[in-house]
């Protein structure tokens, strides 16, 4: 999991800073900031934040990487 910009299937953006284990269960999660509104900080399994949603009968990301820097356009 690389560190950058990425794009929720339903649009909204945001910026994967990295990856922790939890320390209590150790599963890996997925700490990243919604680049939006708020710009709230959040933490998600790994598992769920590399999994693949149905969309129109088309499999895609639920997040799909963009680039490596916030500010890129």
């Amino acid at each position: 999991m690389k560190q950058g910009v990425y794009q929720h299937y339903k649009g909204a953006l945001y910026w994967v800073e990295r990856v922790v284990k939890h320390s209590e269960t150790e599963e890996v999660l997925v700490v990243y900031q919604a680049l939006y509104g708020e710009f709230g900080w959040w933490a998600r399994p790994l598992s769920m934040f590399q999994e693949t949603v149905c969309i129109n009968g088309e499999n895609i990301p639920r997040f799909d990487f963009l680039r490596s820097q916030r500010d890129a356009g």
